[in-house]
């Protein structure tokens, strides 16, 4: 991990992220020295008066506009991204499909990069184009050329980066620089490299987006999303979310609060045993590539290395002459490993990766590729439940 990339200002000196991440975003002496901010689960608030209830000039006002408990979390999670503001939402799917109704509106084209997350995949192909807005679909490694593709119309460039499942690396400044001649607002989802290790707001990036449900929260235990924004967008996205009434819940803003304040060092374990389990499978004569942008012949590795100070526990590998169905008895034969969806908990995970949705970043579309989440157990006992994997593949090998 870079050190140098991985400061954050705060009070304004530049302050380790490890600092910042545990004490930003609330206060203890603000109430009554406690260090966690009090768990506040509101509807009603009361007013002192009618004259204060009449200006709404008071920092809380109803239970949707917020309370100190996602303040405290809103604030961290700001300044991690040093963003103008951030809102919450229920779920890392709600914190894409709120920025986009919130900039898109019927008869704009909205350009979405086609290795994204498959539920946002289907948010775009229902909704969006039920609303009369055309959506088109990008290569991941487009990065300049993007301008090709640009209408006076484009009003969103939503971005991931690296990819879903395939872990492409994205050009951000250059197709940032690009949307600027159409004055496009440019999401991503940040969720694999968490602010830590990556700052799209720095990069050019409008809003930055994040399933908390991941590496933040940290143990599978909820579902929660993120959006910050810059300047330039902040007012508006603040002013959509409350028009559309949604928002998170105190006992889960809590909990991804407390989970912040470890997350450095979980996220830090998660990289090395991930980048220490990516080298093995790519030695292994059963595998036929590794994607991982930390990997050092990786296509994406330069880019990788230039933008990002860190790589996270998620990443896929091809099985070699296997079929999907035989990596059937690949995956059952995992006894550490659980067989489930989501990442970025302690434990971890597997799972065979389908593609079918995809028209354009499909190469690996009939492969039997498994996207492993490497979680915190000893990488020595990851390694031995992969090989359990690799021996129940023996027969199908040597049929193959």
């Amino acid at each position: 991990m870079d050190s140098k990339k991985n400061k954050t200002k705060s009070g304004g000196s530049s302050k380790g992220i490890n600092t910042v991440l545990a004490h930003a975003g609330y206060n203890p002496l603000d109430y009554h020295g406690f260090i966690n901010p009090p768990v506040v689960r509101a509807s009603t608030v009361l007013f002192p008066n009618t004259a204060v209830m009449s200006d709404r000039s008071s920092k809380y006002v109803y239970g949707t506009h917020g309370t100190p408990t996602s303040d405290a979390l809103a604030d961290l999670l700001s300044e991690l991204e040093g963003a103008e503001g951030t809102i919450l939402l229920p779920s890392g799917l709600a914190a894409v499909t709120i920025p986009m109704l919130a900039f898109a509106k019927s008869g704009d084209h909205v350009l979405v990069v086609d290795s994204c997350y498959g539920p946002t995949r289907r948010f775009c192909d229902s909704m969006l184009r039920d609303l009369d807005i055309e959506v088109e679909y990008f290569d991941p490694h487009i990065g300049s050329k993007i301008s090709h593709l640009l209408k006076p119309n484009t009003s969103i460039i939503l971005t991931e980066t690296p990819g879903s499942n395939t872990f492409e690396m994205m050009d951000i400044p250059a197709i940032c620089a690009a949307a600027k001649a159409v004055d496009a607002i440019v999401m991503l989802d940040n969720t694999w490299a968490t602010p830590l290790y990556f700052k799209p707001l720095d990069h050019g990036v409008d809003i930055s987006i994040h399933a908390l449900t991941k590496y933040p929260a940290g143990h599978s235990d909820l579902v929660l999303g993120s959006a910050s924004a810059n300047k330039r967008t902040w007012e508006r996205l603040r002013e959509k979310q409350l028009t559309l009434g949604v928002l998170a819940a105190p006992d889960d803003c809590y909990l991804v609060y407390r989970g912040l304040k470890t997350m450095g060092i979980r996220l830090e374990h998660h990289r090395k045993n991930s980048l220490e389990v990516a080298r093995w499978l790519k030695a292994h004569p059963a595998v036929s590539e590794v994607l991982h942008p930390g990997l050092e012949d990786d296509p994406g590795h330069a880019l990788w290395k230039r933008d990002f100070s860190g790589s996270s526990g998620l990443f896929s590998f091809v099985l070699a002459n296997i079929n999907r169905e035989q990596a059937h008895v690949f995956l059952d034969a995992l006894k550490l490993f659980g067989l489930g969806y989501s990442w970025g908990g302690f434990e971890s995970l597997a799972v065979l990766v389908n593609l079918d949705q995809r028209t354009i970043a499909n190469r690996l579309q009939d492969k039997a590729l498994i996207r492993l989440q490497i979680g915190l157990e000893d990488v020595a006992d990851i390694i031995a439940d992969l090989e359990l994997g690799f021996a129940a593949l023996a027969p199908s090998l040597a049929q193959n």
